[in-house]
């Protein structure tokens, strides 16, 4: 996630503020600073500047629970992209997933680990030292919404960092990230809904709007946890289709015998031409053949040369076989910078071909989304997915 504004780096990793991280700044500046000027202390405008101050500090302390996350990651050789401060907290955006459940599981507890050593630190400070009013008043808030921030975010659901923990514990279970990233997203899911149904409620009560917040942050909660669900069904299909479920066979085989000036009359020049070509001769396969490399041959050679003249080899060319899953074709494509890849049969030869329109046709398709076929077209001649499917990265988090 990269929005809003970068404010700076720590540990090389850039920090950014989301827009909406203004307005929840503000909020608790004014609801600190209000509190606290009937204090002795504040009547004289020292309370609002404790407000910022304070409102700053949480917001240091959710910059800290991220970094904890992220130099986990990056311990386990995981490229952390950004991290983002917004209105409910923070978030890390990291490269890919932990490869095993343990790993997945002191990802996610960094955290909260890092949430309950501030509690610690700013309980014993507190208790510890004698403080100017203002400052200890900062101190013991840091110190109960540090402990708040840990409980809350232990709680087993996705997105939150429990629901991470109750994932890694599943798939310890089960052998399965992805049943692990289902159950938790569930169960998100279900205490969004709770979080949003009581907030709601709560604003017809005698309580009033206070609970609005709940509600938020339910209506954040189950927006996550679909994302989450969302995610495992992709990686799931990504995994379970195969190569020969999404290629197509939009290529055409032509005759490696025959010359430039006669591939070009009948293939390039009277409108009808293919995606892909490729050559063969004697009942076999000898490679593709890029219409691109015409260019490279002098036209008075073009009655006499034959395709073998810029035929690329079969053998050398970017290719998976029938039975690779999905994610093999997502990397091979994204990797090498390629439009579309070759299938090749068991027997060597060319069963078709895949493009980022084959693949997500046969996505939609598995998983009952409809898509229409301009939409597919559009994808096939563009060479990209549609804004917003990091298919790529989706991809990598399966494998």
């Amino acid at each position: 996630m990269k929005s809003g504004w970068k404010v700076g780096s720590i540990f090389g990793i850039p920090v950014y503020l989301d827009p909406s991280w203004f307005f929840i700044v503000a909020f608790f500046t004014y609801l600190y600073g209000s509190t606290w000027r009937s204090t002795p202390w504040g009547a004289s405008g020292t309370a609002w500047i404790a407000g910022l101050v304070m409102a700053l500090s949480l917001f240091g302390s959710v910059l800290l629970h991220e970094i904890g996350h992220s130099l986990v990651a990056r311990s386990q050789g995981i490229t952390v992209n950004s991290i983002t401060l917004f209105l409910f907290g923070g978030i890390a955006s990291i490269d890919q997933e932990s490869k095993t459940p343990m790993q997945a599981f002191q990802v996610a507890i960094a955290g909260p680990a890092v949430s309950f050593s501030l509690f610690l630190i700013f309980a014993i400070i507190g208790a510890t030292f004698s403080l100017a009013p203002p400052a200890e008043a900062i101190l013991g808030q840091l110190a109960g919404l540090n402990f708040i921030l840990t409980l809350f975010n232990m709680i087993p659901g996705l997105p939150l960092d429990g629901g991470q923990v109750l994932k890694a514990a599943i798939w310890k279970a089960t052998g399965s990230r992805i049943k692990g990233v289902r159950w938790a997203a569930r169960i998100g899911q279900t205490l969004g809904w709770f979080a949003l149904i009581l907030g709601i409620g709560a604003c017809f009560t005698p309580i009033g709007p206070r609970f609005l917040w709940v509600a938020l942050m339910g209506w954040f909660g189950i927006r996550n946890a679909s994302a989450y669900s969302s995610i495992s069904d992709l990686q799931e299909g990504l995994l379970r289709l195969k190569a020969e479920t999404a290629m197509s066979r939009e290529f055409r085989v032509v005759d490696a015998h025959m010359t430039l000036r006669q591939f070009a009359d009948k293939y390039l020049l009277d409108g009808t031409e293919a995606i892909t070509y490729y050559a063969s001769s004697e009942g076999r396969y000898r490679g593709l053949v890029p219409p691109e490399g015409l260019r490279q041959v002098e036209r008075s050679l073009w009655e006499s040369e034959t395709l073998g003249l810029i035929i690329q080899p079969l053998d050398t060319l970017p290719s998976v076989s029938e039975a690779d899953p999905l994610t093999e074709v997502v990397e091979q494509l994204e990797s090498r910078s390629l439009r579309r890849i070759t299938v090749l049969s068991p027997a060597g030869a060319v069963a078709g071909v895949i493009d980022r329109g084959d693949i997500v046709r046969t996505l939609a398709t598995h998983l009952n989304i409809p898509i229409p076929d301009d939409v597919i077209q559009r994808i096939k001649a563009e060479g990209e997915y549609p804004p917003g499917l990091q298919l790529h990265a989706i991809a990598k988090s399966a494998s």
